[in-house]
């Protein structure tokens, strides 16, 4: 396999997640320009964002607020609001993008791959097909769509689903809190 050299990841790499202060996840929320986030939706207690380095066009991933690493430690809002959010998100990305179908999970923990202690559901279109000869042969993916028309496409459909509201053009569509939780 290709190595690629890329130095403005180690900022990444060395982030103090500590408390939350320092992670991503917790400070994207308010930098309130949800294009730059790559927020394309909002709910009280969760959001949808873009994934900066997709594996396919539409990589969504689908994080709570709040600053948490075990899945048995949240709340059973918290619970039902991000597994609503993960329903509007395969609803907008069907009608955003039309996969032919999902796969879908969480990495908890450094043995499986998690890249930092806020649990997040990743959301990744697939299409019939989408693994051909350039990630088998080449080691390469491609991904053809630019993330800024993904982003146009994803949040308008969002913004389509029954209860999305949109505060204007730089909010992300929000959602309701949800009922009986």
């Amino acid at each position: 396999m290709d190595q690629i050299y890329a130095p403005w990841r180690i900022e990444w790499v060395e982030r103090d997640d500590e408390g939350g202060d320092g992670c991503p996840f917790c400070t994207l929320p308010d930098r309130g320009d949800d294009r730059e986030a790559r927020i394309v939706a909002r709910s009280p207690e969760s959001f949808v964002l873009l994934n900066n380095y997709p594996y396919n066009p539409g990589h969504a991933m689908v994080i709570p607020r709040v600053h948490e690493s075990a899945y048995e430690a949240l709340s059973d809002e918290v619970l039902l609001d991000h597994a609503r959010m993960k329903q509007r998100t395969f609803r907008a990305l069907d009608d955003a993008i039309g996969p032919d179908g999902y796969n879908a999970g969480l990495n908890l923990g450094d043995g499986a791959g998690g890249s930092l202690p806020h649990l997040h559901t990743h959301v990744v279109p697939r299409w019939e097909g989408d693994t051909n000869f350039m990630p088998v042969v080449g080691d390469t993916k491609v991904i053809v769509e630019a993330l800024e028309e993904t982003f146009d496409r994803v949040r308008a459909a969002f913004a389509d689903l029954e209860g999305a509201t949109v505060d204007g053009d730089d909010d992300a569509p929000r959602f309701p809190a949800v009922d009986g939780a």
